[in-house]
């Protein structure tokens, strides 16, 4: 059986031989109904990163899991029907990051947004933005009309140069404030987020912590190591900055909230974020099913979680009439707030 895991983040040399180590014994290496479950179950059992947050939270109790689960299954099922009993025990996690994926299927918890508001219209921002805006790196920028920089960074997938960070605060250092819009960004590189957190900062501060797994039981995991957010080599910005959430933001979109709120001049507007505070590893099922799970823990700046989300500064939704008048109301609050 393979297990690999990949990692998302260079983390120290002595986590990895940890990882590398294949904890799934002989008898549950098969190729069957029962021998993927136990697979799964295991893998999840010895590295998933959340159970004590799950178990504080919501109950979540693993072991009850294989036992309820165990019971639906059968020698004679079909594949489909495997991943659909293996797709509603991973639900039980609540976690976005868990993922299993087949040739036909991917099982996904997708509720750390869709069943919150939106809080977000493409629409009514491309009024915003207009069609003459600024573009560098993914990141689209511009200057309102009351002199407030807009800045909105849809994914974190993209590499962030120097030069594309520094040509942004270039542009926009006339301005009275900045927005940083972030909703619906639903994460990629924690290096990138990280860049663009350290243009406002011009101190070496600690933006949050993350730990790692030890050990195989839910609870075995390193001192919390610091997360250090060094300032940016080239233009950073002095003045106060608004930085606009709604439950789309997740992963590394929820680590730049973080970032965020650990530097100065930064107030976060908007609705909680939805979460991601761990970082994902990939293993296999033996029968090649990829598995995708949370294994490091990461905190905010004062050991707090942020696997659930992260609370704004001011709590603001869209309001139906705003978004009749295609206004978006969190836009505008921001707005209002940096002219005051």
């Amino acid at each position: 059986m393979k297990f690999l895991h990949h990692i998302a983040l260079i983390l120290s040399v002595s986590f990895l031989p940890l990882l590398l180590v294949s904890c799934v014994t002989e008898d549950t290496q098969t190729n069957s109904v029962n021998g993927n479950f136990q697979a799964l179950w295991q893998i999840l059992d010895e590295h998933y990163c959340f159970f004590p947050e799950k178990s504080d939270v919501y109950g979540l109790n693993w072991n009850d899991e294989y036992t309820y689960y165990k019971e639906r299954l059968s020698p004679t099922m079909t594949d489909e029907q495997l991943f659909d009993v293996c797709a509603r025990m991973l639900r039980d996690l609540r976690d976005g990051h868990v993922n299993l994926s087949s040739s036909f299927n991917t099982a996904r918890f997708w509720d750390w947004y869709e069943k919150y508001p939106a809080n977000f219209s493409d629409s009514i921002q491309r009024l915003y933005l207009g069609t003459d805006y600024y573009l560098t790196g993914g990141i689209k920028y511009r200057i309102l009309d009351d002199n407030i920089g807009y800045i909105y960074c849809s994914s974190f997938n993209n590499t962030f140069g120097s030069g594309n960070l520094s040509a942004i605060f270039s542009k926009l250092a006339i301005c009275n404030g900045v927005i940083v819009d972030v909703r619906n960004n639903e994460g990629g590189m924690l290096t990138s987020a990280q860049a663009l957190a350290e243009c406002f900062t011009n101190q070496v501060i600690t933006g949050g912590y993350i730990c790692h797994k030890t050990g195989k039981g839910h609870s075995e995991f390193s001192s919390p190591e610091a997360i250090k957010l060094t300032p940016a080599t080239g233009v950073r910005w002095q003045k106060k900055v608004v930085v606009l959430t709604n439950r789309r933001c997740y992963s590394a979109a929820n680590s730049f909230v973080m970032y965020m709120k650990a530097c100065p001049n930064v107030t976060v507007m908007g609705a909680q974020t939805g979460g991601g505070g761990g970082l994902p590893f990939s293993s296999e099922l033996p029968n090649g099913w990829a598995l995708r799970f949370s294994a490091c823990p990461m905190y905010d700046k004062d050991m707090n979680p942020t696997e659930f989300g992260i609370e704004p500064d001011v709590s603001i939704n869209m309001t139906q009439l705003d978004m009749a008048r295609n206004v978006d109301t969190i836009i505008e609050a921001a707005r209002s707030f940096l002219k005051k």
